[in-house]
């Protein structure tokens, strides 16, 4: 009766530990985040440890997780711009991360089948953003990429108390027209970005409507810089925010209670592949559409 029992036992140990599950058999999930990027296998049907899987073929540093082993690539921008065999190529307007997890043994004999498993995460540079009015100036755009991945990111057109962009004014807010000439402080910010990509304003522009390709129009910044010299652009594709300001006005035979759109025209740059600071020359340049446009608005009224 034991050695029966014994003898069961083991058959049911062996059922239990039978051929994988087909709904995870040979799949590669991807998740690609703004800093980072996760990628798990399954652990079977190959039969290889964790340990003898190597992402890019240098890093051992994969970890069980469910059914799966993990391995993640930390941050796009490491000091040596390369973490464990990842590489990385621009073709506009899009970014491709590359890397691969291959099997690794050093023993006599390799009795399992060797795996390579290849991998991309593609985000995009361009965002646009259509009719974002002023009190929803937060847009989220999101972007397919290769493998199973997902990206998201947020880009923000605000508006700022003073020269030191520090403190967000609410919206909406009203310009009054014995405030016209006044300084207004504007800016667009990225979060959740990896800091090797800076924020670039190519184009940003003033209607009295939401259309950005409104016939009536004023250019504030073109292809990066100040379309005159009432305009001041503090920082352009150094940081994750561009700021810049520029006078109070109103547009001439409006009605006196009237909004002025805002919009910018954004793109996200790698800073590890490209000089992304803008540097100006006093040369005036046609304003052309070349990326991502956020829209804002603000409103002008006279007592």
């Amino acid at each position: 009766m034991v050695t029966l029992t014994i003898y069961l036992l083991v058959i049911l140990a062996q059922a239990l530990a039978g051929p994988c599950n087909p709904n995870k058999a040979d799949v590669i999930l991807v998740y690609c985040y703004p800093k980072t990027i996760i990628t798990k296998i399954p652990e079977c049907p190959y039969g290889w440890e964790v340990n003898q899987l190597a992402l890019g073929g240098v890093c051992y540093n994969g970890i069980h997780d469910l059914g799966y082993y993990q391995f993640t690539i930390p941050d796009l921008s490491p000091k040596n711009k390369s973490y464990c065999g990842t590489q990385s190529e621009f073709k506009s307007p899009v970014y491709h991360f590359y890397n691969s997890i291959v099997s690794n043994d050093s023993s006599v004999i390799v009795k399992s089948q060797p795996v390579n498993y290849s991998f991309t995460c593609t985000y995009n540079a361009n965002y646009l953003v259509n009719q974002a009015a002023f009190d929803q100036r937060v847009a989220t755009i999101h972007v397919k990429n290769g493998s199973s991945g997902s990206f998201e990111s947020q880009l923000s057109l605000n508006f700022y108390s003073n020269a030191k962009f520090s403190s967000i004014k609410e919206a909406p807010f009203i310009v009054e027209t014995s405030e016209i000439g006044s300084d207004i402080f504007a800016g667009v910010e990225a979060k959740g970005l990896s800091d090797r990509f800076k924020v670039v304003l190519n184009n940003c522009w003033a209607t009295p409507s939401s259309e950005y390709f409104y016939q009536i129009h004023w250019p504030l910044i073109t292809k990066g810089c100040a379309s005159d010299n009432s305009i001041l652009v503090h920082e352009n594709g150094k940081t994750s925010r561009a700021t810049f300001q520029f006078n109070a006005f109103r547009f001439r035979n409006i009605p006196k209670l009237s909004k002025v759109w805002l919009h910018c025209e954004t793109h996200v740059c790698d800073s590890e592949k490209f000089s992304c600071p803008v540097t100006c020359d006093k040369r005036k340049q046609r304003m052309e559409q070349t990326g991502g446009v956020l829209v804002a608005e603000i409103s002008v009224r006279s007592k």
